[in-house]
């Protein structure tokens, strides 16, 4: 656990609610400024509070209130995502083989609509790329191990448990079976979106998460 979440932790209620709700207000902030364009007195106001507050609850200033917002942002979106991986795909009652594709497809769906459900993360995660060398290293850090970094290992473990039925070979390696699931998925769509900011018609979304899944499959698909 960071020196961050252990100070987090040992608030009272009240200013745990407090801290929160900054981190909250803040986000928008950063998802619409970006990290070096928000300044400290704009993020205050849109939490409603003093400049002095704010530090008072994050005396490492902007930085600290953007770590926090990170982590925060990004562990609502993990569970999220982590929730439709274990509905979707249940390691205990793995899809028939004629259903594969179509579960894969969903699982793909369900991923990408979360840039709907969650538009200011996905703001903040699309400065966080674009001013990858403005933002401090440990957030970047933080970021990664918030939201990219178990993601990718509960995916991974997915579809190890789907090679392990029989429907999938990772080539003994599933982390990179995950990445290319989610390269070939989902990253034309934040491309063509910006992250969620533009409108994707329908067909092109459908075109581009089944071409994906049948594309992992070529290459993935137990012989």
């Amino acid at each position: 656990m960071s020196s961050s979440n252990e100070a987090a932790a040992a608030l009272s209620p009240r200013a745990l609610a407090k801290r929160t709700a900054i981190a909250s207000a803040s986000c928008a902030v950063f998802g619409r400024e970006g990290y070096a364009r928000a300044s400290v007195d704009a993020l205050a106001a849109a939490a409603g509070v003093s400049t002095r507050t704010l530090y008072n609850h994050f005396p490492g200033g902007k930085a600290e209130l953007f770590r926090a917002v990170v982590s925060w942002t990004s562990g609502e979106v993990r569970d999220a995502q982590i929730a439709r991986l274990d509905a979707l795909l249940d390691a205990g009652h793995p899809p028939a083989p004629q259903d594969l594709e179509r579960v894969l497809v969903a699982l793909a769906r369900a991923f990408v609509a979360l840039m709907a459900e969650h538009p200011d993360h996905f703001a903040l995660v699309r400065h966080i790329h674009a001013e990858a060398d403005h933002v401090p290293q440990e957030v970047l850090q933080a970021w990664r191990e918030a939201g990219p970094g178990p993601v990718g290992r509960a995916l991974a473990e997915a579809l190890g448990a789907l090679a392990g039925a029989g429907l999938l070979d990772v080539h003994g390696d599933a982390a990179l079976a995950a990445a290319h699931f989610m390269a070939l998925t989902s990253h034309s769509i934040v491309q063509l979106t910006h992250y969620g900011v533009l409108a994707l018609p329908e067909e092109e979304t459908r075109r581009q998460i089944t071409g994906g899944v049948a594309a992992f499959l070529r290459a993935y698909r137990a012989a």
